[in-house]
């Protein structure tokens, strides 16, 4: 029995051996890390809390996924995750080994010692403990736990040691989150915003200075161009101070660390069209004054120096830090500024400005509402600024008392009539004479507008004289109608005679034109009818020549058909049958009785004879020389009518005995 008993303890020794044995094994997956602590050996730490040399305690590195051997009980493994940062996100780091922060530091320095995966790096290169300057972008790291905590918005990765240390954890986590710390800075151009940085870490700022200067700002310089804040070992390396800073962020992206650096946002300084922005900036170093010897109201300096710059902004969006100076916005364009109480401009410069109390001449006490407009050169607006601070002061205090100083003096030399019948001199002349006093204060006047006295609703007296002054101007106006009317009348008058003597000598020039014209005409038809009467003459001439010519023919054509067919008788005989035929024929009627009634019976026997019966009686009595009647018997030629048939009858022998008078005449054939 005592051999199987020592059999079965060495073989239960035996595998307790290669249990332990087996219990070196570790398998690591691969969404973890494995954090390897070393509970004893040959060496101890005496400083420090990462084993970098081997000594007891947690060994600077981590397992990754797989199978891993570590001795038995010396070695222990914490399975801790991999560190995750979700895109566009930041994550902020904690060391808990390394070197002290020095009493100037806020943040630990990553300038060497930025490798945080690799702790023996880390702290091989002067790496810190406390909170770090540098943070964690978008993506997986297989970090030490043990060494580092690290903050991220979803969780804290960290492997708790104590319960100080997870206070400590927990309230710099709050911190970052109140300062939006886990989400970069974005600035939009619809913001119309910048964002004025404050630092937390870095050498103070010297005293009686409020804002830090720009630094850093070379691109071109590795060493210190820090980007916009967001690499804060490269803004220490450029002497950036700790506090506000002059430099501003604009629109874009920034991930900065919050625990170094915080930003507020402002509005952009927008000077408006129609004004100019005076600066008066409240850091930056002692300038040279730019105002010269003549201006003794302060210095203007350059842009940049600490003052009132001499150069102001022109209308524009300005990324201005507000904390570093203020922009005194002037306008450029005309100010009028009303002395009505009851009237206030949409500058607000005369918001406490009213009627100016005159004393008058003739101990009136009347208020004089006024008008002044004024300009400011936008050359001029910073000394303008530099003497009185801004536009408001400059009319409270200056422009309001000299300008109701002045008046209050014209009001006494003048009668209250006088002030009101000579205001548009009073106008003129202040105008003028006001002028100087404005260029003075580096101001341009461009007119003085007076209004009209007034008083208050107890004083009546004004009243009384102003309707005076109405009356007497209606009696002077009624006198000066009436002097016009007058005139008016004589004028009339004088137009009427005018007209009347235009009218008749219209009349005369008419009747002698007319006169004229009859006398021309008269003379036109005397001449018409003297050719007339010289033309009626010659065809009265012509006619009676052609008449007693063709009577004369007729005449001897006649004797020479009596002489070829016989006298009067024959003559009469034949014009009757010539009528009678044409009577004849146009009635129609048969020459011949279609029926002849023989014998004489009854009454009608002598009228049954034929009509043609009697006119060859006529004809053949005629021819017989028989008398028809005896009309004609006995009757004596004129001796004019027988002197103008001789000459017929000559004429017609002349003309029978020329060349041609062998032809028979008319009469021997007859």
């Amino acid at each position: 029995m005592t051999l199987n008993f020592g059999s079965t303890l060495l073989i239960a020794i035996g595998i307790i051996v290669i249990l332990i044995l087996l219990s070196g094994i570790r398998f690591i997956p691969n969404n973890r890390i494995g954090i390897v602590e070393k509970r004893f050996g040959s060496k101890s730490l005496k400083g420090g809390f990462i084993a970098l040399h081997g000594e007891a305690g947690y060994q600077p590195d981590v397992l990754r996924g797989g199978l891993h051997y570590l001795i038995p009980i010396q070695y222990v493994v914490h399975i801790a995750p991999l560190v995750t940062i979700a895109q566009g996100k930041i994550g902020y780091l904690f060391a808990r080994d390394g070197e002290p922060l020095s009493a100037m530091q806020v943040l630990a320095t990553n300038t060497t010692a930025n490798d945080f995966q690799n702790v023996a790096h880390f702290l091989s290169h002067g790496g810190q403990r406390g909170p770090q300057r540098q943070i964690l972008r978008e993506g997986t790291y297989a970090i030490n736990l043990a060494q580092f905590v690290v903050i991220t918005e979803e969780r804290v990765y960290y492997m708790p040691l104590s319960r100080d240390d997870q206070t400590v954890i927990q309230s710099m986590a709050e911190v970052i989150a109140k300062r939006n710390g886990f989400t970069p800075v974005v600035i939009k151009d619809s913001d119309d915003s910048i964002g004025v940085v404050t630092v937390h870490d870095g050498p103070s700022l010297p005293s009686g200075e409020i804002i830090a200067p720009v630094v850093g700002g070379d691109s071109n310089d590795s060493l210190t161009y820090h980007n916009n804040f967001q690499m804060p070992d490269r803004f220490i390396n450029a002497h950036g101070l700790r506090g506000r800073q002059l430099q501003v962020l604009v629109e874009g992206t920034y991930y900065l660390n919050r625990l170094f650096a915080t930003v507020e946002m402002i509005p952009k300084t927008v000077i408006e069209v129609g004004f100019v922005g005076v600066v008066v900036s409240y850091t930056g170093g002692l300038g040279e004054d730019l105002s010269g010897s003549e201006y003794r109201h302060g210095e203007l300096v350059s842009t940049g120096s600490r003052g009132v710059w001499s150069e102001p902004l022109l209308p524009g969006k300005y990324a201005f830090n507000t904390y570093a100076g203020k922009v005194v916005s002037v306008p450029t364009t005309n100010i009028i500024l009303k002395w009505i109480k009851s009237e206030i401009g949409s500058h607000h410069f005369d918001e406490n400005l009213s009627e100016v109390s005159l004393i008058t001449k003739d101990a009136f006490e009347p208020s004089l509402p006024l008008s002044v407009v004024m300009h400011i050169d936008y050359q001029k607006a910073p000394l303008v600024i530099q003497r009185f601070g801004d536009v408001k002061k400059l009319v409270e205090q200056t422009l309001d008392p000299m300008v109701s100083a002045y008046f209050k003096n014209i009001g006494q030399t003048r009668t209250l009539i006088q002030l009101i019948q000579e205001r548009n001199d009073i106008q003129r002349i202040s105008s003028q004479e006001m002028k100087d006093k404005f260029t003075h204060y580096n101001l341009e006047l461009e007119e003085v507008l007076i209004g009209t006295p007034t008083t208050t609703g107890e004083d009546k007296q004004i009243e009384i004289i102003l309707n005076q002054l109405r009356a007497r101007q209606i009696a002077v106006e009624q006198i000066e109608t009436y002097q016009r009317q007058q005139v008016a009348a004589a004028k009339e008058r004088e137009l009427r005679e005018a007209q009347a003597r235009t009218e008749q000598q219209r009349n005369i020039t008419e009747s002698e034109l007319s006169i004229t014209v009859q006398s021309n005409q008269g003379k036109a038809e005397y001449q018409r009818a003297l050719q007339q009467a010289a033309q009626i003459r010659a065809l009265a001439e012509a006619e009676s020549e052609r008449i007693a010519r063709t009577g004369i023919a007729q005449a001897i054509a006649t004797e020479e058909q009596v002489a070829a067919y016989g006298g009067p008788q024959f003559q009469v005989t034949q014009q009757v049958m010539n009528r009678f035929a044409e009577a004849v024929q146009q009635s129609r009627v048969d020459v011949v009785p279609r029926v002849v009634v023989g014998g004489n019976g009854g009454e009608g026997g002598a009228s049954g004879s034929s009509i043609m019966e009697g006119l060859l009686t006529l004809l053949l009595s005629d021819k017989l020389n028989l008398a028809v009647t005896g009309e004609t018997a006995g009757k004596e030629r004129s001796p004019e009518a027988d002197k103008l048939r001789e000459e017929i009858r000559q004429s017609l022998s002349e003309k029978r005995q020329a060349p041609d008078a062998g032809t028979t005449p008319p009469a021997a054939k007859a």
